[in-house]
């Protein structure tokens, strides 16, 4: 079955519509043959769903049909590493709302770099992006201001040093399609400069696909 993708017009002016439907269109044109992967609009949980057999589909689902929700599990795929995408949900271990403090740890240890990598496609969108740390019912954040702020060095990191692949070429799709440039990303830097003072602790910066992944086993 053939995938028809509707033509596309770029966001480059007047006002900005976040259509979840065009990070779909936009995903796909450009993962769905290359990487056997398309993004798909779910439910109530986002999830990764591999290839089931040959020739088949691995998915991306995001939750409600989220603008957010999509540029989230999207950076997840970008992060994980080849054998990560053989595994339903890239074989990440996930403790529901509720966390302890350890598990708040380690689920912060995880989230940086995909939440770099959001924040970036949030700025190429135009799009508000929200710091999540996912644990209203236990407590909230181990450091909400330090994780914002390893968030945002990774960001930094990432645009100084170069995006994972697919991430890379994600982000130079949104760019063309909503009409953003360098002068966006300066913006969102000096806007929030500030917050890399919060990133306390030896922070470890890389690009490599699959190292958030392999944080927790």
């Amino acid at each position: 079955m053939s995938l028809e993708i509707r033509a596309l017009k770029p966001h480059n002016s007047g006002p900005m519509n976040h259509r979840p439907e065009d990070l779909v269109t936009l995903f796909n044109r450009l993962f769905r043959e290359t990487r056997r992967t398309e993004l798909v609009r779910g439910g109530e949980e986002p999830e990764y769903l591999p290839a089931s057999s040959a020739g088949d589909y691995a998915r991306v689902v995001f939750a409600h049909g989220y603008f957010a929700s999509a540029l989230h599990e999207i950076s997840h795929w970008c992060i994980a590493g080849a054998h990560r995408r053989t595994l339903p949900d890239y074989g990440y271990w996930y403790c529901p709302d509720g966390r302890t403090s350890d598990q708040q740890r380690e689920f912060e240890k995880v989230e940086v770099k995909p939440q770099a990598l959001e924040w970036l496609f949030a700025v190429a969108c135009r799009s508000r992006f929200h710091i999540s740390v996912d644990n209203l019912e236990g407590g909230g954040a181990i450091d909400e201001d330090g994780f914002h702020g390893r968030v945002f060095r990774q960001a930094c990191y990432y645009l100084e040093n170069g995006l994972p692949e697919r991430a890379g070429q994600f982000l130079e799709a949104l760019r063309e399609f909503y009409g953003t440039d360098d002068a966006d990303f300066r913006c969102w830097h000096q806007q929030n400069i500030h917050l890399a003072a919060n990133a306390r602790g030896q922070a470890h910066y890389s690009i490599r696909d699959n190292e958030a992944y392999d944080a927790i086993t």
